[in-house]
């Protein structure tokens, strides 16, 4: 009696197969050097410009940052990319999610030693999210920013937090942990946990994943 081959025992899911087609696509497209942008490529413009008409729709959304690790870098950018707050080299990439932590933007890669909040005026989302008067919540990070942009209550050294900002404080954190979830979708793939490439390769790569997902 034959063995039953394995593509039978295990069927490939069209959501198994569509990844596959993507990590193809990825692992063509680091083989392009990208130059080096600080701020948002002329090509990306469209992209966050179709992101707020999206979020235009939506009841509001989240902006927040995460730091895709990298190798350590030869040379004088070393430092550059190294994040103090994590104590790692990586590159800085924003995101916006909708209300139930689905991403709609990811931005282009910046320097691990970037701000979020630096970061986010750089790829102009707070100019954005502001000018089309689109509710947004932010992490601490992200205090200063102004405009459309809430973010929590932070502690003054010489005076504690009152009974209301410690509630709203509350709120604002169950808000902003379904945004979690737009760092957790970039770092399903591989790539992000520990890219091994260029840093100036990883925005092509994160576009990518964005359309894959």
């Amino acid at each position: 009696m034959p063995h039953p081959q394995r593509g039978d025992r295990k069927r490939t899911t069209a959501t198994t197969a569509r990844r596959r087609l993507v990590r193809a696509h990825l692992q063509a497209e680091v083989q392009l050097a990208l130059p080096s942008r600080h701020a948002l490529p002329p090509d990306r413009a469209a992209d966050l410009r179709e992101a707020m008409r999206i979020a235009q729709r939506k009841a509001f959304v989240i902006l927040d940052g995460t730091l895709a690790p990298i190798d350590r870098l030869a040379g004088p950018n070393d430092r550059l990319y190294y994040s103090g707050k994590h104590h790692r080299h990586g590159v800085n990439i924003q995101f916006l999610t909708d209300p139930n932590g689905e991403l709609i933007w990811a931005s282009p890669a910046l320097p691990g030693s970037t701000h979020d909040l630096t970061a986010a005026r750089t790829h102009g989302i707070i100019h954005a999210l502001t000018s089309r008067a689109i509710a947004c919540y932010a992490a601490k990070a992200y205090v200063g920013a102004g405009g459309a942009v809430g973010t929590p209550y932070k502690r003054n050294k010489r005076r504690k937090l009152g009974k209301r900002k410690k509630l709203f404080n509350r709120y604002h954190a169950k808000v902003r942990a379904l945004g979690e979830q737009g760092a957790a979708t970039l770092k399903r793939w591989h790539i992000p946990r520990k890219a091994r490439c260029s840093p100036n390769r990883l925005t092509i790569i994160v576009q990518a994943m964005l359309t894959g997902e």
